[in-house]
């Protein structure tokens, strides 16, 4: 009976891993650094979840399909450039729907070229995307012929981007309630939708989805679309909390996007996975930095635990993988 009970509280454990990776992070820095629970230090990590949050979850619809998508830096800073463009010619309202819709077209292009490509596997899309992302970082340069934009150089309104930035509804930042309602919103695309069970089945086996009738080349567009907008509210997010533009704007957030989803029990397999899973994913590497931060940590040990996490959430994934865990 003794044996029994602690094989299933193993297996609870190990079922449940983020969970505890999350609980035994915020005991152990609690301990070594008593700022950690502070209102100040929960606001900071509050608004640290912005940015990342948005493009881990394009990610999530990207390898629930069975992809990549490495054109996320690419992709940010372009949109960032033309937005931040855009808003003393024709207004801050239409440049921040101009930049949501020119993210999205960004990914569609993404799609559409995977497609055309007949880049239907895993390791073809992102040598693919991976160029893409050149592309589009070049491009953002030539625009700004290098430069960073400031908020403060814009001469029409920004209230916009001032309230998503700056403004609080109680102690949560606006951008966190942004964040839920997205979460909400593709939770029930991915599970309650057919366009969402269409993407699942087509990361699982591509074959098999094409042969039950499923338009496997249009969920392929649909991801790389959902990702390039969500990369794009990404965008919007970051900058108006930063208040600064640059054409390397998404640079690192491809490999903590991936590392989010991951480490949140999705598979690179595809067909397995879900935002929800994604959100302890993001709330761990979020809190993974601000621990690092906390603890005084260098900015080269920082990318040293990073990509060390990252391999061994690969590690873990192929683990899961072979054992027909879920996360």
């Amino acid at each position: 009976m003794m044996r029994k009970a602690l094989k299933t509280s193993f297996r609870t454990v190990k079922s449940h891993m983020i969970m505890v990776a999350i609980l035994l992070l915020v005991i152990a820095t609690a301990i070594i650094e008593p700022k950690f629970f502070t209102v100040q230090n929960a606001s900071n990590i509050l608004s640290q979840l912005g940015p990342l949050s948005f493009t881990a979850l394009g990610m999530t619809f990207a390898i629930v399909c069975g992809f990549i998508d490495l054109s996320i830096p690419g992709v940010m800073g372009l949109t960032a450039v033309v937005t931040v463009n855009l808003i003393d010619p024709i207004g801050q309202v239409p440049a921040l729907l101009v930049g949501l819709a020119f993210g999205a077209l960004l990914g569609f292009i993404n799609g559409t070229l995977v497609v055309s490509a007949g880049a239907m596997s895993l390791f073809d899309a992102i040598f693919i995307t991976f160029g893409m992302s050149a592309v589009y970082g070049a491009l953002a340069l030539i625009i700004s012929y290098g430069k960073t934009f400031q908020m403060r150089w814009i001469e029409g309104n920004t209230s916009i981007f001032d309230t998503i930035g700056s403004t609080t509804i109680g102690p949560i930042p606006v951008p966190v309630f942004i964040f839920i309602a997205c979460i909400a919103l593709f939770h029930i695309l991915l599970t309650k939708t057919y366009m969402g069970r269409s993407i699942t089945l087509s990361g699982g086996n591509k074959v098999a989805a094409r042969l039950a009738g499923i338009a496997v080349k249009k969920s392929v567009k649909q991801v790389f679309t959902l990702s390039g907008l969500l990369a794009a509210v990404g965008v919007i997010v970051m900058f108006s909390r930063v208040t600064t533009v640059s054409p390397k704007f998404g640079t690192g957030f491809e490999m903590n996007s991936i590392l989010a989803v991951v480490i949140g029990g999705t598979t690179l397999k595809g067909g397995n996975g879900g935002v929800i899973r994604t959100m302890f994913g993001i709330l761990l590497v979020t809190l993974l930095k601000n621990c690092m931060n906390l603890l005084g940590v260098s900015t080269n040990l920082h990318l040293v635990m990073s990509g060390f996490v990252f391999i061994v959430a690969i590690w873990l994934d192929s683990q899961r993988d072979k054992r027909g865990l879920v996360a």
